[in-house]
């Protein structure tokens, strides 16, 4: 069930794109998550200049009615449009590439050296290792072996 809720999301994702880009906006992300006895469909936006209460309800009347039309998601859900936020957590390729050199906080799955949360400025990212520095230190941590990457919205470091 869960690979069918994320191909939900990327179903979703597939329609609304041409849509956000009409109003200048990125997709950040798309998710359908269970919360209680309720489905959400949670489209994340962005922009350069940041994303309004505006764009947020201009996307949601866009994509409205190709959605229904496309019908690809299963269940009876909520719809919510917002900004991804200060700490938006960094899933896809494309957003360690957008925010590399910015400060960011990892929550690894299992403690290393005795520690389970890193902050740092994020210095790479191929698809598999991220790297940040942490003022004299660089350090490495498999994706697979984290449990959440955000932007630092903290600036605690």
């Amino acid at each position: 069930m869960a690979s069918g809720k994320m191909n939900t999301a990327a179903r979703v994702r597939e329609i609304i794109e041409p849509f956000a880009k009409q109003l200048g906006l990125q997709i950040w992300d798309v998710r359908y998550v269970k919360e209680g006895a309720s489905w959400f469909l949670r489209i994340f936006i962005d922009k350069p200049d940041g994303v309004t209460i505006d764009d947020c309800e201009a996307l949601s009347r866009l994509i409205d009615e190709p959605l229904d039309q496309a019908d690809p998601v299963p269940d009876s859900y909520y719809l919510e449009v917002s900004s991804p936020g200060l700490g938006r957590e960094l899933t896809r390729p494309e957003h360690f590439a957008q925010c590399m050199g910015q400060e960011i906080m990892l929550k690894c799955i299992r403690p290393q050296n005795g520690q389970k949360e890193f902050a740092g400025i994020l210095k790479a990212f191929d698809g598999e290792t991220i790297v940040i520095e942490t003022g004299d230190q660089t350090l490495s941590f498999p994706k697979r072996d984290l449990s959440a990457v955000r932007l630092n919205d903290d600036n605690d470091i």
